[in-house]
């Protein structure tokens, strides 16, 4: 549900954008609008920083022959209308007369829909994009929205995770998952590691994460329940406790599973996923396409293709754990 405020101002938007979008003019700087969650703060090392690497490499410099107009969400996304904060920011960009939008994220990518049917957008890791009807398809985008995936379609990710985990960690029976009720999709990752569970020897238990103000109780009732590891489903929500997340596992004695790194930089276990970095500067090419006269509805969207284990050796110490050797020699990176 999308508050009265929210379709106001996206109305505004769409009235103020321009007719049609083409090749940059010569001479002139292009303007591109980047809408994220967070802060400015947080994403220094990672969403905006890595996208800016891609388009230095394609030769766009920030000031010069490209100038950006960052939105950020502030990293304090209501849980039940996340959107009603993310679509006024992305109107706003679509009154600056830019020449396309990056959308980092699955929501991002839904606000920027909502607020221009026009110009360009990139998605930079949007996750099921047919579904949430942000393309008709991957290999035939139509319309203005194209991009990057983090849907990977011909493996599962989630299974290959819980078999990580059980691999790092033999004797552990007893897991608990985690989810939001921010997105229903969800639930079908919850079904498919359902029926995984039995061939690892796994008895899996789901537990809710609605608030950050929940998080400690919630830590401790699966340590009296000696849960032995606990999988994070990644959220807009989840995402933003990381830091908290990863604190109350230590002190709980939880070993954790992530989707994405970010979580064990922030002190969590272990993540396996695909490499948000690689996919953020990937975004680039399709600005340099796009501002080079191409049409978004020609670009199909790709799926990630650069994947990374990630390994936090002073949180597993802090655990007391000895990860396997079989593990370590897998691993992309390993923090100490």
């Amino acid at each position: 549900m999308i508050s009265w405020r929210a379709f106001v101002l996206v109305a505004v938007g769409l009235l103020a954008q321009p007719l049609a979008v083409g090749a940059q003019s010569p001479g002139k700087p292009a303007k591109v609008g980047l809408l994220l969650l967070g802060t400015p703060e947080a994403d220094t090392s990672r969403r905006a920083a890595a996208f800016r690497e891609g388009l230095r490499e394609l030769r766009w410099t920030e000031g010069q022959n490209i100038l950006l107009e960052y939105r950020y969400a502030s990293g304090n996304l209501d849980r039940a209308y996340p959107l009603d904060q993310l679509i006024p920011l992305a109107a706003e960009l679509a009154r600056q007369k830019i020449d396309a939008i990056v959308a980092f994220g699955t929501l991002p990518s839904l606000a920027a829909r909502k607020a221009t049917a026009l110009i360009p957008i990139i998605m930079a890791a949007a996750e099921n994009p047919v579904q949430n009807n942000l393309v008709a398809s991957l290999g035939r985008p139509g319309q203005n929205v194209t991009g990057l995936t983090l849907d990977v379609l011909d493996q599962d990710l989630d299974a290959k995770r819980l078999e990580l985990l059980k691999e790092a960690l033999p004797r552990v029976s007893r897991v608990a998952v985690s989810y939001t009720q921010a997105r229903g999709y969800h639930q079908d990752r919850l079904h498919r590691m359902e029926a995984v569970t039995p061939a690892l020897g796994i008895n899996l238990r789901q537990v809710a994460l609605f608030a950050p103000d929940e998080l400690d109780r919630t830590f401790g009732r699966l340590a009296r329940d000696h849960v032995g590891a606990l999988r994070i489903l990644s959220d807009p929500l989840s995402d933003q406790w990381s830091g908290r997340i990863a604190e109350l596992a230590i002190k709980h004695r939880l070993p954790t599973m992530f989707d994405l790194r970010m979580y064990v930089e922030a002190g969590g276990l272990m993540s396996y996923g695909p490499s948000l970095a690689d996919i953020h500067r990937r975004a680039a090419i399709y600005v340099d396409k796009i501002l080079k006269g191409a049409k978004p509805a020609d670009l199909p969207v790709e799926q990630p293709t650069k994947f990374e284990l990630v390994i936090n050796l002073k949180t597993a110490k802090a655990l007391g754990l000895t990860i396997p050797q079989s593990i370590l020699i897998r691993a992309d990176e390993m923090f100490q």
